[in-house]
């Protein structure tokens, strides 16, 4: 196993700028997202949790002097090194298959080396037969199989459909997602279980019953049943600490969102979640920033179900006032989009009139409890939310310190270049993360028929599609959604039209300027824009890491998309790119032609990027899939790029959190060495 990159999400300097009473709230609501790892871990795979168990039961068997352990097992230190190794990844991703890919990683330490320092040790074989940790983790921790997530089969699993053969039949599961939308149970919060008799929709609550749904000829007569009751003692235990949080909210509005969130975790309805994010989004600038709940849709199969997630963030007044700045101004860079006539007067069918300006932070992580930390993020992921209410847009800059200190995939830049790409490399990819999180995620008009007969535009006289000098043939219908229509497809186009907003947008001199980019400063305009069309090759090279050639299936919504984007940018900028291979010295560099970067590379994003706009606005599945699955097809010279790519892949990165404590009435804040050892330590004293 390679040793991982390790950063400390250092905190302190905007910690200690809370009050007691804000530092309180920080505190009870980091304890909060953390107390969801056990979900997390079962989200993950069978044996997560137990490998999780196991790391922190040997950290206290020997009080984290692993020196001591090796010596007393008889076991070489640099095995045991590799064994730390693997528990700060383990860690870091919550689970034994990175966050980004969804691929399996195994301990460095041969299965014979980690049997003996668990037996050498006074003591430590009591401990590990009364749990039993060891023998039912051993075979499922050192098996390459099955090696990615996905659905049930030789090389992939998931815990997200439970019962090998419950994907088995695409038309019970359409006949299922059609029932939930009919009585109104969104499917974030649930996992599908095949039964003889039937199927239970098993949804996180705390609250534990069943009931029948319906049995429906669709899926031959089988009963369908609701299932409360999953995750029910870690959502009881974080409930817990959002009534102590609710002691000490900022405001009314922070308070019932918790009262909100707490009542959905209860019960299990997400009507009540949905309720809570649309308060969250009216909590405007908060002095600790919070996002909990089942989220991401990455890794379900099928698109729709969400791992949960839970992170506490502390602005930082600096860097969040130039958020703003670009905030206040996004409705005027929104018409500068390929689908905005700006000479019109107006935005047009398939955008908001009105860009209403979202709350846009930059926070410090005290606590980011998921598989994937997010440079940024933009939420909630309910588009009819984004469009009625609003949305927020986070940016974590102690998480971006990471990317400031990299310049992943530099082997596949000429060397001539490679200076002025590590120079310039995180500038753009600042700008690129700020431009999707604000302007990526947040453009958008879905045409949709809410009830029957109720649309909002004119059915009689349809907009025109501009891909096809046509009216529209296609909306979405009463209680189509966007991840229930594109499914499968939904997370990675959505990511892909977000980095395409960005890199569109990068060459927009005002946009430069108010992150502090003249043609007076060290970092030049032209350098800036011409390295983030490089780094478009070199990343969408990148994305090959997270396809998997045996089951052709990609394993990371981002790597898909920027795969795709490359793909597009190959075809159609008129030369353009170019990539040179050397499978025989294992060489692969990607060139970008700097005289043409704004003449070719700009048009040809943006065809890209209306295509995929105008099919999300239109919900025309049918088109989209054409497209992308094209685009994003890996061929035989891509598997040879891949294979280069593979062999030269950059270390993982692991990041450290520090925790928070109650001292006779005040938080205390520990920080925690950013080191392998740091990592496991600050996990045992989370006590989750």
């Amino acid at each position: 196993m390679t040793q991982p990159q390790i950063y400390q999400l250092s905190v302190g300097s905007v910690f200690d700028g809370l009050t007691t009473h804000q530092k309180l709230y920080a505190h009870y609501m980091a304890r909060a997202a953390w107390s969801g790892t056990r979900i997390i871990l079962q989200q993950v795979s069978p044996e997560a949790n137990g490998i999780f168990d196991f790391i922190l039961a040997l950290y206290q068997l020997c009080d984290g002097q692993w020196e001591r352990l090796a010596i007393e097992s008889g076991v070489e230190m640099d095995e045991v090194e590799k064994f730390l190794d693997y528990a700060a990844i383990f860690l870091s991703n919550v689970g034994n298959y990175f966050g980004s890919g969804d691929q399996k990683f195994l301990p460095g330490i041969p299965q014979e080396s980690l049997e003996k320092l668990v037996s050498g040790s006074a003591g430590v074989t009591a401990l590990l037969d009364k749990i039993k940790m060891l023998d039912k983790i051993k075979t499922p921790m050192f098996q390459e199989l099955p090696n990615s997530l996905g659905p049930h089969g030789e090389f992939t699993q998931t815990t997200y459909y439970l019962g090998d053969d419950c994907l088995e039949s695409a038309e019970h599961i359409a006949a299922i997602s059609q029932l939930m939308e009919g009585v109104g149970i969104l499917p974030e919060n649930t996992r599908l279980r095949k039964r003889n008799s039937g199927y239970d929709i098993v949804q996180a609550s705390v609250v534990t019953d069943a009931s029948i749904c319906e049995e429906t000829a669709a899926t031959s007569g089988k009963a369908i049943h609701l299932v409360r009751g999953d995750y029910q003692r870690e959502l009881n235990q974080i409930n817990g600490y959002l009534q102590q949080a609710m002691k000490f909210t900022a405001n009314p509005v922070q308070k019932q969102m918790l009262e909100q969130i707490e009542e959905s975790f209860q019960t299990g309805d997400l009507s009540t979640y949905k309720a809570s994010q649309r308060t969250w989004v009216g909590d405007k600038a908060p002095p600790v920033e919070t996002v909990i709940g089942f989220v991401e849709p990455y890794r379900d199969p099928l698109g729709v179900r969400g791992e949960f997630e839970g992170n506490v963030g502390i602005p930082d007044p600096d860097e969040t006032r130039i958020l703003n700045n670009l905030a206040s101004r996004a409705n005027e860079f929104v018409c500068r989009l390929p689908w905005v006539d700006a000479d019109s007067g107006t935005k047009g069918p398939f955008e908001k009139e009105l860009f209403e300006p979202p709350d846009f932070s930059s926070v410090h992580s005290l606590a980011y409890c998921s598989s994937i930390i997010f440079p940024g993020i933009n939420l909630p992921n309910y588009n009819d939310i984004r469009q009625d209410t609003g949305y927020k847009n986070i940016i974590f800059s102690n998480r971006m310190v990471a990317e400031s200190s990299r310049a992943r995939g530099i082997h596949m830049v000429d060397e001539s270049e490679r200076p002025t790409f590590k120079k310039h490399r995180f500038h753009s990819y600042y700008i690129w993360v700020v431009l999707h999180e604000i302007l990526g995620h947040g453009t958008g008009r879905f045409l949709t028929e809410s009830t029957p007969g109720n649309f909002n535009f004119d059915p009689e006289t349809p907009p025109i599609n501009p891909l096809s000098g046509k009216p529209i043939k296609t909306w979405y219908r009463p209680g189509q959604t966007w991840t229930g229509v594109f499914e499968d497809l939904s997370t990675t186009v959505d990511e892909c039209r977000a980095e395409l907003v960005g890199a569109y947008l990068i060459d927009e001199p005002e946009i430069l300027k108010l992150f502090g980019y003249t043609e007076e400063g060290d970092i030049k305009w032209e350098d800036l824009v011409y390295n983030m069309y490089l780094q478009l090759g070199v990343d969408g090279l990148r994305g090959l890491e997270n396809y998997n050639p045996t089951t052709q299936k990609w394993g990371q919504a981002h790597s898909r998309a920027h795969y795709a984007m490359l793909r597009h940018l190959l075809r159609d900028s008129n030369g353009l790119y170019s990539i040179i291979c050397d499978p025989i010295e294992m060489k692969l560099a990607v060139k970008v032609d700097r005289s043409r970067v704004i003449q070719d590379g700009k048009p040809s994003l943006g065809r890209m990027l209306l295509q995929l706009h105008i099919y999300r606005c239109t919900a025309d599945k049918t088109s989209c899939r054409q497209l992308y699955e094209d685009l994003s097809y890996v061929d035989s010279d891509a598997l040879k790029w891949r294979e280069i790519v593979i062999s030269k892949k950059d270390p993982p990165l692991a990041f450290c959190h520090a925790n928070t404590y109650v001292d006779q009435g005040d938080v205390k804040l520990k920080e925690y060495e950013p080191t392998a050892r740091g990592i496991i330590q600050s996990w045992a004293e989370r006590h989750v």
